[in-house]
């Protein structure tokens, strides 16, 4: 099961988060059959989305990233619970591209960078939060950092990482740390956390060497005391239901709702997060548009 951590230094000046999302991701790749660079962007995406909905303070508050740089992929969006549950999508799941001079995967080509990264927080209070910045670089990572810096004005510092196996791209790893300067915070204790940043290895360097999402918090916060908040076990999680299909049918006028079935009697309608489909009967849909027309 991959985990969060939270974290803060003693004085209250920075806080730290860590993610191993590792299983998490390669959920995502199974449930969509990406290839392998919409693997690392939707897995970025869902590393970052599940860290910002830990930080959430209701229970029931959600966070939705959703990113179309107006490359290959489309629109990438990854929706979090409090809880750093996690569930997303890629418009074109399939994409290849060539690698990178480096070697690596040319996630800002696929998401491109023309275009622009959106935050919504829902705190199931009326209006959620919405926030929008331009593309920075399409990294995802960096677009997040951004948008801290841009948007809310909060010192952020984001990494995420997917590493896929060349010979076998269902071998990965994943993960992200997140570190926030928060208000109250001397330049002594900035100049000393930007040090660490410029010292710190990638994430996925870090998990392949089988370092813990604590010693990952740890070395970023080198030379603080450290007290970790709290830690949650993550998974891919959809919220679909039958009720919820139903519910958006419902929205459609009776006589369009009763045309859904097909010439076998039924009508399908398919989850975009967790792929599953969900069957309705003639029967169903006139229930349902009875339903709709009696309000």
């Amino acid at each position: 099961m991959d985990r969060i951590i939270r974290c803060i230094t003693s004085d209250g000046s920075i806080m730290a988060a860590a993610i191993d999302s590792t299983y998490l991701v390669a959920t995502a790749q199974q449930i969509h059959g990406t290839s392998p660079v919409a693997t690392a962007a939707l897995g970025r995406l869902l590393s970052g989305a599940s860290l910002m909905g830990s930080m959430l303070k209701k229970e029931n508050a959600s966070v939705t990233l959703k990113i179309n740089g107006g490359g290959p992929l489309g629109t990438v969006i990854a929706i979090a619970d409090s809880r750093g549950n996690c569930r997303g999508c890629v418009d074109h799941p399939t994409v290849q591209l060539p690698l990178k001079a480096n070697g690596k995967l040319d996630v800002g080509k696929a998401v491109g960078r023309d275009g622009i990264f959106g935050v919504m927080r829902d705190f199931g209070e009326g209006s959620p939060y919405i926030g929008q910045v331009e593309i920075k670089s399409g990294e995802i990572a960096e677009d997040i950092t951004n948008y801290f810096a841009v948007s809310e004005q909060i010192p952020t510092v984001c990494a995420l990482g997917v590493l896929i196996d060349k010979a076998d791209s269902r071998h990965l790893l994943s993960g992200g740390l997140f570190i926030q300067v928060l208000p109250g915070a001397d330049q002594a204790a900035i100049d000393r956390l930007e040090h660490n940043v410029n010292e710190l290895e990638p994430v996925t360097t870090m998990l392949a060497k089988g370092m813990t999402i604590e010693e990952m918090c740890e070395t970023a916060l080198k030379g603080f005391e450290m007290e970790i908040l709290d830690e949650f076990q993550i998974g891919y999680v959809c919220n679909c239901s039958r009720e919820r299909v139903e519910r958006a049918i419902s929205t459609l006028k009776p006589e369009d709702i009763l045309s859904l079935a097909d010439e076998s009697g039924f009508a399908e309608a398919k989850c975009q997060y967790c792929g599953h489909t969900y069957r309705l009967s003639e029967q169903d849909l006139k229930r349902v548009a009875e339903s709709a027309q009696s309000k």
